[in-house]
């Protein structure tokens, strides 16, 4: 009877550690999964901006209130973008929704 007692703490506690390393998989996967859908609707907010021939986008810059065609770098600012201008993170942010004034 003893050796069937420590064979069943011994499974179950196998079978937990399994269960446990599923969720903490299973949760990684999901947190993968959510930041790729966010990189794409990211992207693909970006590329529906208007742009000129050389690529540029065409943007309203919020800091000088004229119309630019800049380039976007790899996380969707302007060429113009100056980090900790409050009108430029509000550019930036916009590009990345979607909702930046285009011409």
């Amino acid at each position: 009877m003893a050796d069937r007692r420590r064979l069943e703490r011994f499974l179950r506690s196998k079978l937990q550690q399994a269960g446990e390393q599923y969720e903490q998989v299973r949760g990684s996967t999901d947190e993968q999964l959510a930041e790729a859908r966010e990189a794409y609707r990211v992207a693909k907010n970006a590329r529906g901006i208007p742009s000129d021939e050389a690529g540029r986008a065409k943007i309203v810059c919020r800091r000088y209130a004229e119309q630019r065609a800049a380039m976007l770098d790899e996380q969707y600012r302007p060429a113009c973008y100056e980090a900790g201008h409050p009108d430029c993170e509000g550019c930036a942010e916009d590009v990345r929704e979607g909702r930046i004034e285009t011409w």
